[in-house]
């Protein structure tokens, strides 16, 4: 029985782990919107069927904590509910769907009521990162075949030499 020798057992390891790194794409798909009027700033993340919405003012950058915020996403109105750290989030399927979608924000704050447009395109964002993901994971692979064939062909050079 041959015995494979600590260094091969190490290496195959070693590229296996890594390989799992570089695969794990398990990052949800990652969207952003932005909306401004006159008074207001708007921006808002989506993770998949999440958004979270940050509100200030454009005159001092404060945050705006205090309003009735609702979501106009694909014919249906979303009311938004406040967080604790001054965000508000609306969670619905169709944020995750793909393709573009415009995006109206009602945001009412005691007298002032305010209309703020932005167009969200998930599909986009996400076929980039696991576009580039894909291509990374194969020459990972490649790069590691390559490394392990030399390193046997290396050892079995050696060992040849040896026995001679």
């Amino acid at each position: 029985m041959r015995r494979l020798p600590i260094g091969v057992l190490g290496l195959t390891l070693l590229s296996a782990a890594g390989a799992r790194g570089a695969s794990d794409s398990s990052h949800p798909e990652l969207g952003r919107i932005e909306a401004r009027s006159n008074d207001l700033l708007a921006v808002g993340l989506v993770r998949g069927d999440k958004m979270t919405l940050h509100l200030s003012r454009l005159i001092d950058n404060s945050p705006v904590h205090d309003a009735v915020v609702n979501v106009l996403l694909r014919g249906a109105t979303h009311p938004a509910i406040a967080e604790a750290d001054g965000s508000y989030s609306v969670q619905d399927p169709d944020l995750a769907l793909p393709g573009a979608a415009a995006v109206e924000l009602q945001i009412k704050e005691g007298d002032m009521q305010e209309r703020l447009k932005g167009t969200l395109d998930v599909a986009a964002t996400a076929a980039k990162a696991e576009d580039s993901n894909n291509a990374r994971q194969l020459w990972w692979w490649v790069l590691n075949f390559a490394v392990c064939i030399g390193f046997l062909w290396l050892f079995s050079r050696r060992k040849k030499a040896a026995e001679d």
